[in-house]
């Protein structure tokens, strides 16, 4: 994902973890209706990623194949082809946790009208998919290192 789009892979997991946990059926909450009956999904959002199926469409075309939104591998490549679009059509950078989070539930065209203005709760969200994203970036460089440290370890030259 990251070779192919240049998202780096801790802003693509914060995204994923806050839209579904990490789990690959996950569908967003029920709607109901006069607060008790069951009615419908608030959203029609599915798997990893949370992807709108117009989304996805547009993603398994840019692709060439289709996907599978519950397939993990699919769901991230998605939210690399997501951010990287939004960087290009928007100037986000794809490094922007905070912003790339807003632009990606609220859509790009959501995202430039401002419509996340009038969510707190929702830019209180994407604080936490850039925390998540900081720590997920910290915890990769200290692997990275770790690695780096058991390779040199082992030459024998």
């Amino acid at each position: 994902m990251q070779t192919q789009w240049g998202t780096p892979p801790n802003v693509a997991m914060a995204i994923m973890k806050q839209e579904s946990s990490f789990v690959a059926d996950a569908l967003p909450p029920r709607a109901y209706l006069l607060w008790v009956i069951p009615w419908g999904r608030v959203s029609p959002s599915y798997g990893y990623a949370q992807a709108q199926p117009p989304a996805w469409k547009d993603f398994e075309r840019a692709m060439g194949r289709s996907g599978s939104r519950d397939n993990y591998a699919d769901a991230i490549m998605f939210i690399g082809w997501y951010t990287a679009g939004t960087q290009r059509q928007l100037g986000i950078s794809k490094w922007d946790a905070y912003n790339q989070y807003l632009a990606y539930h609220e859509g790009r065209g959501g995202f430039t009208r401002n419509t996340y203005r009038g969510k707190p709760w929702l830019m209180q969200v994407a604080r936490k998919v850039q925390q998540q994203s900081q720590t997920y970036g910290a915890q990769l460089a200290q692997c990275r290192d770790e690695l780096e440290k058991e390779r040199r370890s082992f030459w024998f030259f």
